[in-house]
């Protein structure tokens, strides 16, 4: 047996219909009720924070800003995985893939205000005076007892694995590819390139990866959503059908792939789900480690702001590149040179230039190149606040420069290889953090449900929420850890 099918068996396995899928799913399904629907009653609420928060909050604890905090986690998840990510998963388990994406997206959106949450009210500083929060922190602070040390340890270790596989090798690899493919650059040239970039906005740490992510973020998406438009407006007339074909393969199945009846419809839960999370990584935890950095009045704030990641991550961008690839028939669209099946890799490209001509290809490039960059500065920083963690701040400059390094690697391997050891990593991080989130939920929705009976709107001022927050029982003691 080789690696990589031993590899595969084991992420076939994990990411199977009895392990992380109904995990990841029944956990947001019991948090959204929980929480009392809080992902659709306060999307509009949560996003006029996120955009346009108040001035006087940015004094108020954490590294970063709240618009930061949310385009350094935009940057950890919009990726590969919206372009790439997509078109693996379509091609596989057929447009019925798409649906189970958003599925994961509705109900992710109640995880991600869950560790978000938990990640602001658990936060701490490091020695160097910077924020540390995140799973690594809230598993032990809020489980009492060896089992919340055990899955706050299994985290961090698994988080800096992951943070090779998700947030290095898959990102570096898809771009040295990418660029190979549409300007002839040779992934070597790429790898160096990419490495020494990385190096240089690492060593400022995180306010340097929040100034790059505020500055680009937001312009790549516009960027790469503008021409999934303007293609979906040629194909107008499609889209109701495309729409059609979502919601019945769904359930009915229409897997590029073939097999036994029936396994159209596994195929596109498994890859909608595992795709899905990949993109959005809701449940994760991930997204935790950036909300604990943010300036912010109080948890449940930064919970409604890191929700909505979630929303423009999946329900925006993702859809964006799943409708045009079904819109154009690129999903099962046929490699000419080979007559097989089109790669994921160049497969959206194939969709865009179908469209746009050659711009398309540039499109998507750029696109997946500023897509995973970002990402790759996301999850360095996720990384390193984990090997804090573990071993302190001094091997936090030792692992900036072996992740840099590492990159380089990404871009000259097999990307068959990267995607399954990411989505093994995926699985992993998933695991310790989706159990606290079930363990915690009791705290988390006590707490939420007393904030927004006080700030309904989520428009409180800091004296206001300190007032009412002062009148609470016990107060002092829920609040005390959240790094103000």
């Amino acid at each position: 047996m080789t690696l990589e099918s031993f590899l595969q068996g084991f992420s076939s396995i994990l990411w199977g219909p009895f392990v992380l899928i109904p995990l990841l799913l029944g956990t947001g399904i019991f948090l959204t009720y929980r929480l009392g629907f809080i992902q659709l009653t306060k999307l509009i609420a949560a996003n006029r924070l996120a955009f346009f928060e108040r001035k006087d909050d940015e004094a108020v604890g954490g590294d970063i800003s709240q618009f930061q905090s949310l385009t350094t986690a935009l940057a950890a998840t919009v990726g590969t995985g919206n372009i790439v990510g997509v078109a693996t998963a379509i091609s596989i388990g057929g447009p019925g893939a798409l649906f189970w994406m958003w599925v994961t997206a509705i109900f992710g959106m109640a995880s991600k205000y869950s560790e978000a949450f938990l990640g602001v009210r658990y936060r701490t500083t490091d020695a160097k005076g910077e924020i540390s929060g995140g799973p690594q922190y809230y598993l032990e602070r809020g489980i009492k007892g060896p089992l919340g040390k055990f899955l706050a340890l299994f985290f961090a270790c698994a988080a800096i694995m992951a943070s090779f596989g998700i947030g290095n090798t898959a990102q570096g690899n898809s771009i040295a590819h990418n660029l190979e493919n549409t300007f002839n650059l040779p992934v070597a040239f790429t790898g160096i390139v990419l490495s020494l970039l990385t190096l240089f906005v690492l060593m400022g740490g995180i306010k340097s990866i929040g100034r790059v992510t505020a500055a680009f973020v937001p312009v790549m998406i516009i960027f790469y959503v503008g021409g999934a438009l303007y293609i979906l407006g040629a194909h107008a007339a499609d889209l109701p059908a495309a729409f059609g074909q979502v919601f019945s393969d769904a359930f009915t199945g229409s897997s590029a792939v073939g097999g036994f009846a029936g396994s159209a419809v596994i195929y596109a839960v498994q890859y909608g789900v595992a795709r899905g999370i990949f993109s959005n990584e809701s449940g994760m935890g991930s997204a935790a480690i950036a909300a604990a950095a943010a300036q912010t009045t109080h948890p449940v704030r930064q919970g409604m702001v890191s929700m909505t990641q979630t929303f423009i991550d999946t329900i925006i961008v993702v859809t964006c590149t799943g409708l045009v690839l079904i819109v154009t028939g690129s999903w099962h669209a046929t490699d000419p040179a080979t007559g097989e099946l089109m790669s994921a890799s160049v497969m959206t490209s194939h969709a865009f230039s179908s469209v746009i001509g050659p711009a398309g290809a540039w499109i998507v490039t750029i696109g997946l190149v500023l897509f995973a960059y970002s990402t790759i500065l996301g999850w360095a920083y996720y990384g390193e606040r984990n090997i804090e963690r573990l071993v302190g701040r001094k091997g936090v400059t030792p692992y900036r420069i072996f992740f840099a390094g590492i990159i380089y690697l990404g871009c000259t391997m097999d990307l068959g290889l990267a995607w399954t050891f990411s989505d093994i990593a995926n699985g992993l991080i998933a695991l310790p953090n989706l159990v606290g989130l079930i363990l915690m939920s009791g705290l988390i929705a006590r707490e939420t449900k007393y904030y927004l009976s006080q700030d309904p709107k989520l428009t409180a001022s800091k004296a206001e929420i300190d007032a009412f927050m002062e009148g609470k029982p016990g107060a002092i003691d829920s609040y005390e850890q959240t790094g103000r």
